[in-house]
């Protein structure tokens, strides 16, 4: 049964559903240890023109989230950074520009997951379609290889750039990390997932020192194709993982 407190909050706050499903994607990618520490963030936009978004707060780890915790921020706002309870000033300079720059980019999740990390720290970022889920990001990835520091305002500034082309749902953050986008959170939850699935197959794979399996061209991008095509998997997978969480009492509904 909901709290009363939850009801009120519930209320109160604007795009309840979308803060729930958002704090679902934070409680379960600490889970799966594809967090650190308190350093990655996670976004959604929730006007149309994808200015406004939901965010996490500053320096809070993911494993604590609740729908009621996140930051709705403005893009367009100078001023987010010097009031109270701002954002991360390198959250607020990937994400604000990100959401700025590309609409098509509803929701956004930034991580140092293990093996896509390891991935952008190889001279040759590519991920080449040797299973079905590296077939996945098959011509629908970037790979940023001008890394300048910390994702302050001009930094960010520089990656939103690279994300225009609405075909491109994967950058690879060269010596720095991965960066998803999509349309839902379900949609980029699931895709930040599979991605790191498919880089810790490509690293075990090169680890064993053999030739690789490289599909045809034709054939990865006929598998890419379809699983974009597939229809609900990415909505039923984070129905699945809130209806876990909320078998376990989690708290992050409240």
């Amino acid at each position: 049964m909901t709290s009363p407190v939850a009801l009120a909050r519930k209320t109160n706050l604007a795009h309840w559903q979308e803060r729930v499903d958002l704090a679902a994607a934070f409680r379960w990618t600490a889970r799966l240890d594809m967090h650190e520490g308190v350093a990655n963030h996670f976004s959604l936009a929730v006007n149309e023109d994808g200015t406004r978004f939901l965010m996490n707060p500053n320096q809070m780890h993911f494993a604590r989230i609740k729908a009621s915790d996140l930051l709705e921020l403005d893009a367009n706002d100078p001023e987010t950074l010097t009031r109270p309870g701002a954002p991360d000033p390198t959250a607020w300079g990937l994400h604000g520009s990100v959401h700025r720059r590309c609409p098509h980019a509803r929701c956004v999740m930034h991580v140092h997951s293990i093996h896509a990390t390891v991935l952008a720290s190889l001279k040759d970022s590519r991920l080449p379609p040797i299973d079905q889920n590296c077939a996945t990001f098959y011509n629908r990835m970037v790979i940023d290889e001008q890394y300048g520091g910390l994702a302050f305002e001009e930094e960010g500034e520089r990656c939103a750039a690279m994300l225009t082309d609405p075909k491109v749902k994967v950058m690879v953050m060269g010596n720095h990390g991965i960066l998803v986008i999509g349309d839902s959170v379900a949609d980029t939850f699931n895709r930040l997932y599979y991605f790191e699935r498919a880089a810790e197959t490509y690293i075990r794979a090169l680890q064993t020192g053999m030739e690789l399996r490289v599909m045809p061209d034709d054939i990865a991008e006929k598998t890419a194709q379809e699983l974009e095509d597939y229809p609900g998997q990415a909505d039923l997978h984070l129905s699945e993982l809130k209806a876990i969480l909320d078998e376990e009492g989690s708290t992050y509904a409240g």
